[in-house]
């Protein structure tokens, strides 16, 4: 009953405050700012532990729970590749961190409209060549991300994958935006966080002079074969639903091991709420699973 409360509450909160924010109206500086005060609300467990590092040359948080992770996890913020950072993602690292009990890299890609494609995923790129510089091995390696997180990690393995070069271990994606033409977007009774509207213009924003269908801006555009394990977790009340289903019927058609959750009644990246709210806390503990099961020793 109290959960049930809780939800309830958190869905209002998202679509009082935050979804008014997201919006093409409002500036994107200020976007930034008012959705960094409003991450403040998702915490990380008691004992995580957070490190400013550069990475491939990229600056970046480490987080970690406890002492000797086992292996790495970078793990790509999401924000329509306009707002967010390694710091509004806190709360759902250090849960990844104590899940895994690896250690969450988190890089501070560069954001457009300054810098638009191929930036962010060059940024990736970087990130994943300083890990294994640092003496990781690819398979040591998972790779995460949430909404364009989520994408951009996808579209990271196609071009590692393109490049011939060893893939990560795994890829995890949270209500992950694979389509930015939004041809098909879903259409929920109730949206609490995501406008159309804003997510069509940091599309715009990101792609610059780059067509939308760009397989490495919209994966769902692309070759999926040759990837590896992928889990999906996703809403049913955000427009990214069609997304996510598009983007697990690709990749099982192409090969891909791939596993599909749809959470009932939850919104565009929930698990931001991990501590708080109990289904949140059992979705990262999945995804903690899938990445610990398919990481070498």
């Amino acid at each position: 009953m109290l959960q049930h409360v809780l939800e309830s509450a958190l869905r209002q909160t998202m679509n009082r405050l935050v979804r008014p924010v997201l919006n093409p109206a409002v500036p994107v500086p200020l976007q930034r700012r008012i959705v960094r005060q409003a991450f403040r609300s998702s915490t990380p467990p008691r004992g995580a532990k957070f490190e400013n590092i550069t990475i491939g040359g990229v600056p970046a948080t480490r987080t970690t729970f406890g002492n000797d992770p086992r292996g790495a996890v970078l793990y790509l913020h999401g924000g329509g590749y306009i707002i967010g950072s390694s710091s509004t993602h806190r709360g759902i690292t250090g849960h990844l961190a104590k899940t895994t009990g690896c250690a969450i890299v988190t890089p501070d890609y560069r954001l457009a409209p300054e810098f638009p494609f191929p930036a962010a995923l060059d940024d990736a790129e970087a990130c994943w060549n300083g890990l294994l510089e640092a003496g990781l091995k690819p398979d040591q390696i998972a790779v995460a991300g949430d909404s364009a997180g989520g994408g951009l990690s996808v579209a990271l393995a196609m071009r590692l994958r393109d490049k011939g070069l060893q893939l990560p271990a795994s890829l995890t994606a949270f209500s992950p935006w694979i389509d930015l033409t939004q041809e098909q977007l879903y259409a929920p009774e109730i949206e609490p966080v995501l406008q159309a509207s804003w997510t069509s213009k940091a599309a715009r924003l990101y792609a610059g002079k780059e067509p939308l269908t760009n397989p490495l801006i919209s994966p769902i555009f692309g070759d999926l074969s040759g990837l590896p394990p992928l889990l999906i977790q996703v809403g049913s009340q955000e427009i990214l639903l069609n997304d996510a289903e598009r983007l697990a019927e690709a990749a099982s058609r192409n090969d891909v091991e791939t596993r599909l959750e749809v959470y009932n009644s939850l919104w565009h990246v929930f698990q931001v709420h991990s501590g708080q709210l109990d289904r949140a806390t059992a979705a990262l503990e999945t995804a903690g699973e899938h990445i610990k099961r398919h990481l070498a020793d």
